[in-house]
């Protein structure tokens, strides 16, 4: 039974019954669906301000863990890209040291930054750029292919003699290479000083291997300095010189092949710690060692090899 509401006319001193259009009850409703839906918006939001979830606070704290890495960012990609240049230069040397002609050029993709906005980008652009590096790409096989072609009649030639290119130490990693040639920090006297050869930073008592076939040119044993040392002469102009030694295993004159067992590592002289300060000549010129190790490691730890020999300021004698 619907209930019916009344309301007293003063004026008229009657009773009469309270009639509503139907705009009236449409508003009301209206305003009850209004009010609700604000109640629950501000509801929300004070729940929102208040209350976290899990995953909104993993979130936070990834933003935050993120602020700080974007920070340093530009500065370490700024060391990179310094690395890259040393390392490019580098690998030039090594080239013009060992085959005597220029490295081969590099990949000239390039940025494919581009890539990240393709679903915007016209196919037809698509398609010359692809082509356009595709062409780049082929152009820079062949100039490899004609480098390597020019590295292997160079090695073919009469009198190419290939230089000691084995690692003087077994099971050594980039870890363990020290300061290469060049203006290195003196563990002594802590000024800079003219660094002539590579350290390997190896134990104490490991063996010391020729990296090449030749001859015992000269043997020293001292307590001082260089401490006890050992140069090899081999073929083409190339010495090689083992400083800081402890046992040696060879005498002056006698002949050594490529892998034999010439001493031991040591700190003998002015040595800071256990290490093998090893030095290559070529035709009495000082050359950087770690230019001669390629063939010994592979392809993806070269890089850090020249990385730690160039960026390892401070030397081990």
């Amino acid at each position: 039974m619907s209930k019916k509401l009344y309301t007293f006319d003063a004026a008229a001193m009657t009773v009469r019954k309270i009639t509503r259009s139907v705009w009236t009850t449409v508003w009301s409703i209206v305003r009850v669906i209004l009010v609700s839906v604000s109640l629950f918006i501000v509801l929300y939001l004070i729940l929102s301000l208040v209350l976290s979830t899990d995953t909104e606070k993993r979130l936070r704290r990834e933003n935050r863990q993120y602020e700080k890495v974007f920070a340093s960012i530009p500065k370490e990609q700024e060391l990179l890209s310094e690395s890259i240049d040393i390392l490019a230069l580098k690998d030039s040397r090594i080239y013009d040291e060992v085959f005597h002609t220029a490295a081969p050029p590099v990949d000239p993709v390039g940025s494919l930054d581009f890539l990240f906005g393709a679903d915007t980008i016209p196919d037809t652009k698509i398609v010359t750029y692809t082509t356009r590096k595709a062409d780049a790409l082929l152009k820079t096989a062949s100039e490899v292919d004609a480098a390597f072609e020019k590295i292997y009649r160079t090695m073919g030639k009469n009198g190419f003699v290939m230089p000691p290119m084995a690692i003087p130490v077994k099971e050594v990693s980039y870890p363990q290479i020290g300061a290469s040639t060049g203006s290195r920090l003196n563990p002594f006297y802590k000024t800079a000083v003219n660094h002539h050869g590579l350290d390997f930073i190896v134990p104490q008592g490991s063996p010391v291997i020729a990296p090449a076939d030749g001859t015992v040119e000269d043997v020293v044993r001292s307590s001082k300095g260089e401490g006890n040392t050992v140069t090899l002469r081999h073929s083409g102009g190339y010495v090689t010189r083992y400083l800081h030694l402890d046992e040696i295993f060879v005498a002056k004159g006698q002949k050594v092949r490529r892998g034999g067992k010439i001493a031991t590592v040591g700190m003998s002289g002015g040595a800071y710690a256990p290490h093998l300060h090893y030095e290559v000549k070529f035709w009495g010129a000082f050359r950087d060692p770690v230019n001669y190790l390629f063939g010994s490691v592979s392809p993806e730890e070269y890089p850090n090899f020249l990385f730690m020999s160039i960026n390892t300021r401070q030397s081990m004698d």
